[in-house]
């Protein structure tokens, strides 16, 4: 029985994954395979690569940096999120990602990205950061539409594998992982309302397929919810959330909002890990 662990994305509410993920590293627990949606694919290279710590730590330090995510950056480049600033400088020059810790792990590693031509979910494998198309896949995956430039690579154009796969279980089932960790970056009573496609029609009316997966994606998202509940029911799902809403928007880049929502999900992993531990092992 494969081992997984499945991370929903939330861009700063991820903060919370990264206290959930720090625990379980400082516990030493490893997975068969994981698998990340835009922040949560961030996050989830750090597991991969044994870094405790180190996402929370440039967080606080860069993302009050223009560079990191600003309007200013949006109007400058076309992506929220610098490229160059993210992709480039933190992590080959700032605060060192260990590629080789990452190339050389047992663990599979997958990102998730929205094909924007299709309307459909990508599913990649990543194994060296190193390699500029695989760097780009995982940026791809955290590129919210609208903010962000289409990112195309590998012959593909991709964007926030939120819009098509927010919590990425019975993909990951599919693939063989069937003792799965779910972290989620909403409280149980969380649901997605329906949501006007506002300047979506406008930027992507070149791209049918993709616009229905964003008028769809309130659905999809509350079915995968429910999916997730059911499979936990079912003991084939352990899962981490938040127990009330985070009180933090998908842009804060202030220090101390990222640090509280981080230590929410350093206390809420602490308070189940010893059932997380005895559920892995049985």
């Amino acid at each position: 029985m494969k081992t997984g662990l499945v991370l929903e994305g939330g861009a700063m509410r991820a903060a919370y994954t990264m206290g959930v993920l720090d625990v379980m590293m400082e516990n030493n627990i490893k997975y068969d395979g994981i698998i990340g949606v835009s922040a949560g694919a961030i996050h989830g290279a750090s597991y991969v690569s044994n870094q405790p710590g180190r996402n929370i730590r440039y967080y606080k330090k860069y993302a009050p940096d223009k560079r990191f995510m600003s309007m200013q950056s949006f109007m400058k480049t076309g992506d929220i999120v610098g490229k160059e600033f993210c992709y480039n400088e933190i992590p080959w020059k700032l605060d060192p990602f260990d590629n080789e810790t990452f190339k050389n792990s047992d663990t599979e590693f997958y990102v998730v990205a929205a094909n924007v031509e299709t309307g459909e979910s990508e599913y990649i494998k990543l194994n060296d950061l190193k390699d500029p198309d695989q760097m780009e896949y995982l940026r791809a995956s955290a590129s919210m539409p609208v903010v962000s430039k289409i990112v195309e690579v590998g012959g593909k154009k991709l964007l926030d594998g939120g819009v098509t796969d927010s919590i990425p279980l019975r993909a990951f089932q599919n693939m063989g992982f069937t003792k799965n960790v779910v972290v989620e970056t909403r409280a149980d009573s969380y649901l997605k309302t329906d949501e006007r496609l506002g300047a979506n029609e406008i930027i992507y009316r070149k791209y049918p397929e993709f616009l229905k997966a964003v008028r769809f994606r309130p659905k999809m998202y509350n079915d995968e919810k429910a999916y997730v509940a059911l499979e936990e029911k079912l003991g084939n799902v352990f899962l981490i959330r938040p127990k009330e809403e985070l009180n933090i928007s998908r842009t804060d880049t202030n220090p101390d909002h990222l640090e509280a929502i981080y230590q929410i999900g350093r206390t809420d992993a602490e308070e189940v890990m010893d059932n997380l531990i005895k559920f892995l092992n049985e």
